[in-house]
């Protein structure tokens, strides 16, 4: 990059500029071995097999890995229902995320954001040297994107856990594509729901996270699926052996794991609800479609409410770190015994 387009940047708040700005954003996931984390979205079991299968993997470690992925991508395409020439591998949801951003804004380009939603988005905006433009999560879908390079929706959205109405969000991606925006939908926690992926549709780039179902967040496994002229870029921009040997075997293996991922959904359909009836006796708790509950605390402050937790074992998902959010706590939808501890923890 000369140095007069690196100037350029920096006075718009790009490159060099923007990483001194934003900083790094905040998430969940205790390392406290001591306390049961409600704090990250990750499944707590994971399915059988991934040991011998991550172990195997590493006896071809010694050699780089085959960049095309052809097992890889196979296994993500039928999942998601796509073409495996559409998957663009990448260590882990986040890296798609920037991947997705870095291939399609520019400086002073505006970008579509939902709030209160995942802070990357917006960093990863920034440090393209472009700007977020805010919109309530929920009233996303209804807004104009002509003005905008980049539409980004979080389905379910993190962390009021609501999946986006279908219909409507298949019309939004067709009036992102008539106006030229492309339209980034973030599908890490889709998995856990029977929605259909956007995957494979003109004019949208998914970003998809192994991370979250299969709850292996360490082995950094993820993908983007693109068409056309954004596959085209995704795939040029993509660095080489962008997923471990390691990674793309377990990930492989995982998503042939049928009866496991059923399982999870099953549990975290009748978990969730169960919870949210015994935590809304204290708590406001917002709808959700996700492995997680947004809970408005009222009746105590905060930072009290996390005290109250930690004292009883328990790690609990600060979430006045999203935009717009004030008086609110995550917490993940775990095992049916780790929930009655929290359940108990929480008095309700």
């Amino acid at each position: 990059m000369d140095p007069d387009t690196v100037a350029a940047l920096r006075a718009q708040g790009g490159t060099d500029g923007a990483i001194d700005a934003d900083g790094r954003v905040p998430h969940g996931s205790s390392d406290d071995p001591e306390l049961l984390d409600f704090s990250a979205n990750t499944n707590p079991n994971t399915p059988p097999g991934v040991t011998a299968v991550f172990e195997d993997a590493l006896d071809r470690a010694r050699s780089y890995p085959d960049d095309g992925y052809p097992e890889f991508r196979g296994a993500a395409a039928a999942f998601v229902d796509c073409e495996p020439g559409q998957v663009v591998p990448t260590a882990g949801g986040l890296e798609a995320i920037r991947l997705a951003i870095q291939t399609t804004v520019r400086a002073g380009d505006s970008v579509l954001v939902p709030r209160p939603s995942f802070g990357e988005y917006a960093r990863e905006v920034r440090l393209q040297g472009g700007e977020p433009a805010f919109v309530a999560h929920d009233e996303l879908l209804d807004a104009d994107p002509e003005a905008h390079a980049l539409a980004i929706v979080c389905n379910p959205n993190n962390p009021t856990g609501e999946a986006a109405d279908p219909d409507a969000l298949r019309s939004f991606a067709d009036r992102c594509r008539d106006a030229g925006t492309t339209l980034l939908v973030d599908e890490a926690f889709l998995g856990f729901t029977d929605e259909p992926s956007l995957a494979g549709r003109d004019g949208v780039v998914v970003a998809r996270s192994l991370t979250k179902l299969f709850g292996l967040p360490g082995v950094r496994m993820g993908y983007a699926v693109g068409t056309g002229d954004l596959l085209e870029r995704l795939v040029t921009a993509r660095r080489a052996w962008s997923m471990s040997t390691a990674a793309a075997a377990v990930g492989t293996h995982c998503y042939g794991q049928t009866a496991f991922v059923d399982r999870t959904r099953e549990r975290v359909d009748r978990e969730r609800e169960r919870m949210r009836e015994r935590l809304r006796t204290r708590f406001g708790v917002a709808p959700s479609d996700a492995p997680f509950l947004l809970l408005s605390v009222s009746d105590t402050d905060v930072d009290d409410l996390l005290t109250e937790a930690r004292e009883a074992g328990i790690a609990l998902r600060d979430a006045r770190t999203f935009r717009g959010l004030d008086r609110h706590v995550r917490v993940a939808v775990r095992t049916p015994a780790d929930n009655d501890r929290l359940l108990e923890a929480l008095a309700v």
